[in-house]
């Protein structure tokens, strides 16, 4: 068997070719063959007619690529040479030639066709260049550059066949290998996770272009403030923005900045922002204030009552037509009935009101939309529940003494408010509201609202003025309005004092397990929860009472473990969304005395995935020098991770002081950076922690030393809840 040359004109695609639906990429296959010329031949044979030409048996690709560039008249199919291999033979050995040639065929592994392009580019191409060559897209291109950077373990999967090209795919759709290794770590090993699965969880680590907090602060705003931008290049969501916490940063001070100009503009107590549309979760220990509807002008009443009787007559009318012959009638009535019926729902729905006096006492929310603009809601809440009622003043025939122009120039019954802080108890049948007992003034009537909230402020007075005697009883009410607080949500213990769950910075998410973390849970499993446990955990004043009283018959031994605990769960991790530490943390960790070093190591999970492999290289020349560094120099990342984790949790042969110094080493972000002086000793920042006032007596008389409750003993008890052992 030879290789011969035939014109294109004399070739024509034989009936037995088992490849016959083969009009893919059929485009990009004729580009090719325009950059380099036909580099495989066609295997035909002689047809049988007309005289002179073959059949294409197999390459049938290549020879439809060839009519389009002929087509096309970039080949001249008359004169045309195309290398083939001519062979006879009966239809059933050429057809199983054929279904050979075809079925034989293995795609490039995607790993070679990556490194294959990077390689190509390498050597001085140019990427428009290259997919003009190949018939492909620049995308496609960039693309498969991007495949071939990804994080090192990914590609070898990829390689090896062991993920799909879509899965290798979804972990490209970052650039970031130290996300995408993030990623993989987690959940690589499940077999189940879907290239689109994947693509979510990176897509959680990063902000879409086309999302509301993006939009609200602008590219250039974000890009001027640090953050990076990134194409997906294999779906069509647009870009992403890989730093959200700068975003959010941005778009939190722009909301915090504007909620407080709408507040002092509307006289609001207060306008909190939301990054959304639902305020579900931020009002949720809300109270919603229902505001009465603007009255009615007395014009507006005049009509409901004329459509209302014209309603009644069109639906009499429309009942009495019968047959074809009316029914453009019919029609004509059921449009004017629509036409009124939405009249009369436009003026029921009427704005609501809210009072001048009822402004300094409730709040609304900023919403920030899909498209990026803000919005006030239209809602209003208060901490407390409030109740608004409007009265109407009817005024006697002929008096217009009782009619009042409203904003809009229009007349309606004149309208006070009573405004009633508290739960309130609905009127039934007409009758008054009863007055509860507190609020009743001689006579039986109720007091004014001013006076009942004057005279509750000054018997609060009272109670705080006699507690002052008694610092052991308000150190137990403390500690329980904080503790049932928290283990008993929604509970009110009639305090300011609270002890919620601090605010985790939003892109802490999946926070890897440590020994201090483990150390707490083990603490809290250890406290004496016998106060709360069979009791009523609702928030109902005997149900309080009753946690109330076990509580304060705990031992003082148990009392300075909850202390403790509480304190201990309390503490922010930064402060809000900035990344400053907190001054006074920073301050009890230098009193503590605090090694970081004992309560947390760096592993590959926490730490050294997720930093550059230079940071890696630049911490081992800090602990090792040079000599220690230049040994994992020339190896992969995940390689010198892996090492790293060894060395630095004390398991790696090393010099004594190497290892001394990596078990003593943390990340600048672990540590507490105390900057105060010994002028701050001066301001009375120790007297915060210490404090050496004189003890005080109770109202029995006896001496109650603060000692006696917390004395040395259970004091470091109480301290082993957040110090080293």
């Amino acid at each position: 068997m030879t290789i011969q040359s035939v014109k294109l004109a004399k070739l024509v695609l034989s009936p037995i070719n088992v490849r016959q639906a083969g009009e893919d990429f059929i485009e990009q296959l004729a580009a090719d063959i325009t950059a380099r010329g036909l580099i495989q031949n066609l295997i035909v044979t002689p047809a049988k007619k007309p005289r002179g030409t073959f059949a294409v048996i197999a390459g049938s690709r290549r020879f439809r690529a060839l009519e389009l560039l002929a087509q096309r008249g970039e080949v001249d199919a008359a004169a045309y040479d195309v290398p083939v291999l001519v062979l006879s033979g009966t239809d059933a050995a050429l057809s199983e030639t054929s279904l050979a040639e075809n079925f034989q065929k293995l795609a490039m592994n995607p790993a070679d066709e990556c490194r294959a392009f990077q390689h190509f580019l390498g050597t001085g191409g140019d990427i428009d260049g290259v997919a003009k060559r190949f018939g492909i897209t620049r995308r496609f291109v960039e693309g498969r550059l991007r495949l071939a950077d990804l994080a090192e373990p990914i590609f070898t999967a990829l390689a090896e066949r062991r993920i799909s090209l879509d899965l290798a795919k979804a972990y490209a759709s970052t650039s970031s290998q130290e996300r995408q290794l993030m990623v993989w770590q987690a959940y690589g090993h499940q077999s189940y996770q879907s290239a689109d699965s994947i693509r979510r969880i990176i897509a959680n680590e990063t902000m879409k272009s086309s999302e509301p907090i993006a939009r609200y602060i602008g590219e250039d705003a974000y890009v001027a403030a640090g953050g990076k931008v990134e194409s997906d290049l294999f779906s069509d969501d647009g870009d992403r923005w890989i730093d959200p916490g700068i975003a959010q940063t941005l778009a939190a001070a722009k909301l915090e900045a504007e909620a407080q100009r709408l507040g002092e503009e509307q006289g609001l107590a207060w306008v909190r922002p939301v990054a959304g549309t639902s305020t579900w979760e931020a009002a949720r220990d809300l109270h919603r204030v229902h505001l009465p509807t603007l009255p009615l002008t007395l014009e507006q009443a005049e009509r409901l009552d004329v459509i209302a009787d014209r309603l009644e007559e069109i639906e009499d009318g429309m009942q009495g037509i019968e047959g074809d012959a009316d029914e453009a009638a019919y029609a004509a009535l059921e449009e004017e009935h629509e036409t009124l019926s939405d009249e009369a729902q436009a003026l029921h729905e009427r704005p609501q009101i809210l009072p001048d006096e009822l402004r300094q006492k409730v709040g609304t929310f900023l919403l920030l939309n899909r498209d990026g603009s803000t919005a006030l809601d239209t809602t209003y809440y208060s901490e407390t529940p409030i109740r608004v009622t409007a009265v109407e003043t009817v005024a006697d025939d002929g008096d217009d003494d009782a009619d009042t122009d409203g904003d809009d120039g229009e007349r309606r019954p004149a309208a006070t408010f009573h405004i009633e802080e508290g739960p309130a108890s609905p009127a039934r049948g007409g009758a008054s509201a009863p007055v509860a007992p507190e609020a009743e003034a001689p006579g039986g009537k109720a007091l004014s609202q001013v006076l009942y909230d004057q005279l509750a402020v000054q018997r609060r007075d009272v109670l705080a003025a006699s507690i002052l005697a008694n610092p052991a009883l308000a150190l137990d009410y403390m500690l329980f309005a904080m503790i049932d607080g928290r283990v008993n949500m929604g509970s009110h213990s009639g305090t300011t004092i609270r002890a919620g769950n601090p605010q985790d910075p939003m892109l802490a998410k999946n926070v890897p397990a440590t020994r201090a973390r483990d150390y707490l849970a083990e603490a809290y499993d250890g406290l004496d929860a016998s106060w709360c446990e069979g009791r009523d955990a609702s928030s109902s004043g005997a149900a309080t009472i009753a946690r109330f009283e076990a509580f304060r018959a705990l031992g003082d031994e148990a009392k300075t473990a909850w202390l403790a605990w509480i304190v201990a769960a309390s503490f922010e991790a930064k402060d809000g969304y900035t990344s400053r530490q907190n001054a006074l943390q920073n301050r009890l960790a230098t009193i503590l005395d605090i090694d970081v070093a004992t309560w947390w190591r760096p592993t590959a999970e926490n730490f050294f995935d997720r930093v550059p492999k230079g940071a890696l290289l630049s911490l081992l020349d800090e602990v090792g020098g040079p000599a220690l560094s230049g040994r994992h120099a020339s190896q992969k990342k995940g390689e010198i991770a892996a090492s790293c984790e060894k060395l630095f949790a004390g398991e790696a042969i090393v010099e004594a002081e190497v290892k001394a110094a990596a078990l003593a080493w943390v990340p600048g972000a672990m540590r507490f950076l105390d900057q105060a002086d010994d002028a701050g000793d001066e301001d009375g920042l120790t007297d915060l922690i210490v404090s050496d006032e004189p003890d005080m007596d109770d109202d029995a008389g006896e001496d109650i030393d603060i000692g006696d409750l917390i004395d040395d003993e259970d004091a470091d008890d109480g301290l082993d809840l957040v110090a080293a052992e």
